[in-house]
């Protein structure tokens, strides 16, 4: 049996370096990995919908997952929402602030934080924000509630959060499963348990207990 493809979506000002050792603990659990690349700070949510929708389309040959860190996880169901037709079969968020960002609508008061979030953050989570999951793919949620990061230093975050998303902002109805563990929001792709109750989730559509 062909082994299931994880694209991995990289999050707010990363380049997809960051989720190396994740992409080592997926592929080391039997799967295949593709790391997908994309601007959000110089490009809107639709140019990259559209270009994650290419991305899926040209590695369709291939039993399809994805796993999302922060506004890379938003990114995925924005996508999905918008083209249900793509063949993925499950979805995993990482600390993706799905409903809201107390840390984004701080930020946007400013301009020199309106020139660093830049545009895909603001539409896809400010204007256009998702307010439920009616895909017919799994999705599950990982948030952190170690509050360490740099939304502390922006906002003021309610607990529990991961120093940059609040644990409230990722729980978006509809979705499969939802889990908190010990963790920031960097270390949610670092995390070894991370790793494991991803591989357990694109398995079994929900997370271990």
């Amino acid at each position: 049996m062909e082994k299931p493809t994880i694209i991995l979506l990289h999050g707010l000002w990363m380049t997809g370096a960051e989720m190396l050792v994740l992409r080592r603990r997926l592929r080391a659990q039997g799967f295949r990995t593709r790391q997908f690349h994309y601007r959000m700070v110089t490009r809107s949510l639709d140019h990259n919908r559209r270009k994650l929708q290419k991305f899926i389309t040209d590695h369709s040959h291939e039993p399809l997952h994805l796993v999302g860190h922060s506004l890379g996880g938003v990114l995925a169901l924005q996508t999905l929402q918008q083209f249900p037709e793509l063949p993925v079969d499950k979805v995993i968020c990482l600390g993706s602030p799905l409903i809201d960002s107390a840390a984004g609508r701080r930020m946007l008061r400013f301009r020199a934080g309106r020139s660093m979030l830049g545009k895909t953050l603001p539409e896809a989570v400010v204007n256009q924000p998702l307010k439920e999951w009616t895909g017919r793919q799994p999705v599950g949620v990982i948030a952190g509630t170690r509050s360490v990061g740099l939304g502390r230093m922006i906002a003021s975050l309610v607990q529990p959060n991961d120093g940059m998303v609040t644990l409230e902002e990722t729980c978006l109805p509809g979705i499969a499963d939802h889990l908190a563990l010990p963790v920031s929001h960097t270390g949610l792709v670092l995390s070894r348990d991370v790793a494991e109750q991803c591989a357990w989730f694109l398995r079994h559509a929900s997370f271990q207990r």
